[in-house]
């Protein structure tokens, strides 16, 4: 099934599950501490290791912390030690006295200190001091983790996504982990599962886990145990969390929790999340449901080889490669001239939607074409190349805007437009940069303007892409709204969106249907008709509906500003 249209911008979440992959952070809302004004940069080091000492026996002394967990503390929470060492007077000879006495007096939150050092960003600690949450079960609970083998310094990761998992008593979540174990997962893979998984820590309501979690055991078996996956692969809890997130990149496109038999080691094993991405990316451009792309790839998993970069190619001659018939070729060549000539490898699925082909080509891809990938080059060096086209980027080059224009011509060839002398003279009528050209284009896909329809409406009329953004939603808006065309009807009229709403679309419009509604016009006329004749055409078109009809609308409009 097609996706909308507005599918052209999705995928921004893999995005987000590369960025997050070993990170906490998020937004920065208060600066980092500094001692550069409180202490000479010679003895900074070393007044940082007596803090951390004497940190060390305070939490020991004033928490009854463990050593061992009252060091791991100390040591990596060093913005929050250099908090309290830059409200300490400095003194070489005394200053671990002058920073015990300080502890001493001024009592600390332990939180603080505690959320640092289990990797939780230091700019965004306040956000997880709460005053219901009580610091000896959220560190019972982190040593019971960390006795089991996960990192001390990685268990923010854990706290950010299920801040519950850290309430539970450490029997319970002792429990929790021998139930992993007991199904014959290692340590390190139970520490990567529980990274990409928090969710099996949380105590469910009714004991056990629920059918979900049932089923994401047993793919994880699958994955883990039946494929034998630590024969081929170092078993540290960071191999396993990566391909647990593999894992969890497939249900993000649609596969079912169970139904995981069919993915093959090669993709867990020898492809990146990189990789993963781009080529996820590459397809859902060409309009698809994720979860047909997440089939499409578990299929062929060899279609995550394919080499895309920044190749070279000639829209006629890869047509011809993945096996486009001459007639359809010849026909496609003649509707859309505007596509053809070179492009680049990156931008097909763009291309292939401009030509209504994208259904074509998805449909050659499950049949095993994606191998074409590797065996296409340009047959010859002149292959698709237009000399016009050619020129005008040298004339470019000598311009003081080059990089501006650059990347305006950039995102004509990025939506589908050939290296070619239409795309030229396209490209002199455009206006604005090339993020706002990108982004009006990108509203009016997702309002449901057809790729290929709005490609074509922009090669007769590319200034509509030159609308502000606030005017195109409103005249969009009224076409919906009021007009109540056909979204289809704006193929053949783009210039709708030239004219001025207010002073033109509205008045003339809404005048027609008062004109109908008094029974006065009697003919259909078309909405290009109404809004596109100057000022003489239309007051001589007013006459033919009715004698009467000039002057009614000098009556009602003579006044007002009206762009007749």
């Amino acid at each position: 099934m097609r996706q909308s249209s507005s599918s052209y911008s999705t995928i921004s979440l893999l995005q987000t599950l590369f960025l997050r992959h070993f990170s906490t952070k998020t937004t920065r809302t208060k600066t980092l501490p500094s001692l550069t004004k409180t202490i000479p940069s010679k003895y900074r080091s070393i007044a940082i290791q007596q803090a951390q000492e004497v940190l060390t026996r305070h939490l020991q002394n004033t928490s009854a912390l463990p050593f061992t967990y009252a060091q791991l503390i100390s040591k990596n929470s060093i913005h929050s030690i250099s908090e309290i060492i830059s409200k300490v007077p400095f003194s070489s000879s005394a200053f671990r006295y002058k920073f015990q006495s300080f502890l001493l007096y001024n009592p600390i939150n332990e939180f603080g200190f505690f959320y640092e050092s289990i990797g939780i960003d230091y700019l965004n600690i306040h956000k997880f001091l709460k005053p219901d949450v009580q610091f000896c079960i959220v560190f019972d609970a982190a040593c019971c983790l960390a006795e089991f083998g996960f990192p001390w310094d990685k268990l923010g990761r854990l706290y950010v996504e299920e801040d519950l998992i850290f309430r539970q008593k450490p029997e319970v979540l002792r429990g929790r982990l021998d139930g992993l174990v007991s199904l014959g997962f290692g340590n390190q893979q139970i520490i990567g599962i529980c990274f990409a998984f928090p969710g099996l820590l949380k105590e469910q309501e009714k004991g056990g886990l629920d059918c979900d979690y049932d089923a994401l055991l047993d793919d994880l078996k699958r994955v883990f145990l039946d494929l034998d996956l630590e024969s081929c692969m170092v078993g540290n809890s960071d191999v396993w969390f990566e391909v647990c997130e593999k894992v969890k990149f497939f249900y993000e496109l649609g596969v079912k929790k169970g139904e995981f038999l069919k993915l093959i080691v090669s993709i867990l094993t020898c492809y990146p999340m990189e990789t993963l991405g781009e080529k996820v990316e590459f397809f859902s451009r060409l309009g698809f449901e994720k979860s047909e792309i997440g089939v499409l790839i578990l299929s062929n998993p060899k279609i995550l080889g394919i080499k895309i970069e920044d190749r070279v190619i000639s829209v006629s001659s890869i047509l011809k490669h993945f096996g486009l018939c001459k007639e359809k070729l010849l026909s496609v060549e003649e509707k859309y001239a505007y596509v053809f000539g070179r492009n680049k490898m990156v931008n097909l699925p763009s291309i292939l939607r401009a030509l209504d082909l994208h259904e074509w080509f998805f449909d050659r891809m499950k049949c095993g074409d994606y191998k074409l990938f590797d065996s296409y080059d340009l047959s010859s060096p002149d292959d698709g190349l237009d000399e016009n086209y050619v020129q005008h980027l040298e004339s470019l080059k000598t311009e003081r805007t080059y990089s501006y224009s650059f990347s305006k011509l950039k995102f004509l060839h990025g939506i589908g437009f050939g290296e070619n002398g239409l795309t030229v003279k396209l490209f002199a009528s455009l206006q604005g940069s090339a993020g706002d050209l990108q982004e009006r284009f990108d509203f009016l896909l997702s309002e449901g303007i057809e790729f290929s329809k709005l490609f074509k409406m922009m090669s007769r009329t590319p200034k509509i892409l030159n609308q502000e953004m606030g005017s195109l939603k409103k005249k969009l808006q009224f076409f919906v709204e009021e007009i109540d065309l056909p979204l289809n009807y704006l193929e053949t009229f783009p210039s709708y969106f030239l004219y001025n709403l207010e002073t033109r679309i509205k008045p003339r419009y809404k005048f027609h249907v008062w004109l109908t509604d008094q029974g006065l016009c009697t003919k259909k006329i078309t909405l290009a008709t109404i809004i596109s004749v100057g000022h003489k055409g239309f007051v001589s078109q007013l006459s033919r509906i009715h004698p009467s009809a000039p002057q009614l609308w000098m009556e009602q409009y003579g006044n007002k500003k009206v762009d007749l």
